[in-house]
């Protein structure tokens, strides 16, 4: 098995690739990368037995062959090289030998019998999306979902795929986000939750790609294929909570505020909230918003004032400062809306503009009960 790579092209395949790879394996095989040569190709594949990303890219080579070799070795090595044509062969004593401008290096590598083989997707239906539309409602809805062991559904995104639009949804209880698309549609209705891991490879490697994005998904598998990239994953098994029914459908009191003033205003006054509960009152009166906070263990408060444009009766509203942070970073908008009903039912933050045709996002942050 000999052939000829360019260092910095496969480094950044290496790189993407990596990001499944755990930092600690029970099965040594997983530290390792599998390489398949064929004339002119080289296909690269990394697991963690859940999620398997391959990817191929162009080489100088006539024969054929597959090996495992240590991810992290080749990758530091990697690392180290200026932009130049690298030659692998296989020596003896089951050692890949790389040659460069610089020298020679020789590591050990592992049979390739024994990589995982990922998992076929059969009985599949598909819709297509473009990468930089699926990394964007990624990004949009990752942050909100959970991190308990407990409700494994919540720790992923749920995709609704149907003839009238994509929706993607995350919650851990205490937040939710909802992305919807109705400018894309799917030849046939289906549900699925996808875990945070692949989601967080496919946002770094699709962001700003204008690349089609082929999903093939079946009840247990999801395929995501790309230019020269697959990305295979176990689905989360469950059902996912009915969101639909949390969310306040009646919200007479309406704020409208600029977004990145009303975000300051909440980290600056967030620092004077007692730490475990991180609360901030909301106080809206006329065109008015009052923002306070105040931890009275340490006689620590704070107090703002900001301009809106307010209907609805005068109100107080309690939420935790941490997630009222999250969900105004990741909107884009200049101006926001606050939907608000009660003190005791959640709030509903949609962005004014900056959304493309057939966008919407849905925002709901849980109240906290006021210290009166």
């Amino acid at each position: 098995m000999n052939f000829i790579v360019s260092s910095t092209q496969l480094l950044r395949q290496l790189q993407t690739l990596s990001g499944v790879l755990n930092s600690s394996n029970t099965l040594p095989i997983l530290d390792h990368i599998l390489f398949e040569l064929y004339p002119g190709q080289l296909r690269l594949t990394a697991t963690d037995l859940e999620t398997t990303i391959s990817a191929s890219l162009q080489v100088e080579a006539t024969q054929e062959g597959k090996i495992a070799i240590p991810a992290r070795l080749l990758l530091d090595t990697l690392k180290t090289f200026p932009e130049q044509p690298l030659t692998f062969s296989q020596a003896d004593n089951n050692t890949l030998e790389i040659s460069s401008d610089q020298g020679k290096y020789a590591l050990a590598y592992a049979n390739a019998d024994e990589f995982p083989q990922a998992a076929d997707i059969t009985d599949a239906s598909s819709v297509s999306i473009q990468g930089d539309t699926l990394a964007t409602a990624i990004t949009n809805t990752i942050f909100a979902s959970g991190n308990d062991d407990l409700r494994p559904v919540m720790s992923g995104v749920f995709f609704q795929l149907s003839s009238s639009g994509l929706t993607f949804v995350a919650t851990d209880a205490h937040k939710l986000v909802k992305y919807e698309r109705s400018d894309l549609v799917a030849p046939e209705t289906a549900e699925f939750i996808m875990p945070k891991k692949p989601l967080n490879l496919l946002k770094s490697v699709l962001l700003g790609s204008e690349a089609e994005v082929n999903i093939e998904y079946n009840s247990s598998n999801v395929q995501f294929s790309f230019e020269n990239t697959v990305l295979i994953c176990r689905l989360i098994d469950g059902k996912y909570p009915n969101y639909e029914a949390v969310i306040p459908k009646e919200n007479p009191n309406m704020m409208s505020i600029n977004r990145v003033q009303f975000l300051n205003t909440v980290k600056r006054v967030s620092i004077f909230s007692n730490k475990t509960t991180h609360q901030i009152r909301l106080r809206i009166a006329g065109a008015e918003l009052h923002i306070s906070a105040e931890d009275i263990d340490y006689s620590n408060k704070a107090e703002e004032r900001l301009a809106c444009s307010y209907q609805g009766d005068d109100m107080q509203i309690g939420f935790n400062a941490r997630f009222l942070t999250e969900m105004l970073s990741n909107l884009n908008s200049e101006e926001i809306q606050l939907e608000l009903s009660l003190p005791n039912r959640a709030g509903i933050i949609t962005p004014v503009d900056g959304l493309e045709e057939g966008e919407q996002v849905t925002m709901l942050v849980m109240p906290v009960m006021l210290n009166n």
